[in-house]
């Protein structure tokens, strides 16, 4: 079966649903019904989400089943929550421990210069 189509394929507006239909006594229901927010997600999204949940929210696990670091994973739940309508802005003193703990990996030498400035980067990106 199909997915649900999240947008009009002529203008692109949200889509909502107006007819359930059973498939063993074929009743339609006709109505107005509101679509499951987590519905409206990207098919990356919902991936993302399914793969934070099999790691129980652990986000080593996910470093280590993605290969992506910490930033990355925390980025993209960030955009996942923005995407369901949830508004927040990242705060400055946590993008600041960021940073800390970046140069402090420098510092040890458990990083290079080419991989902070990377991680540095990515950290900006994060800001909107």
């Amino acid at each position: 079966m199909s997915t649900i189509p999240r947008k009009c394929p002529s203008c692109s507006a949200p889509l909502v649903v107006t007819q359930l239909s059973c498939t063993k006594c074929e009743t339609n229901v006709v109505g107005l019904y509101e679509i499951n927010p987590f519905l409206r997600l990207s098919n990356e999204s919902l991936q993302f989400l399914e793969t934070f949940i099999h790691n129980r929210g652990n986000v080593k696990e996910m470093e280590r089943e993605t290969g992506e670091s910490y930033w990355v994973i925390r980025r993209r739940l960030d955009e996942v929550i923005a995407e369901l309508g949830y508004e927040f802005e990242p705060v400055e003193d946590e993008l600041s421990a960021r940073r800390q703990e970046v140069l402090a990996r420098l510092g040890k030498g458990e990083i290079d210069v080419k991989e902070a400035t990377r991680l540095l980067n990515q950290l900006g990106e994060g800001i909107s």
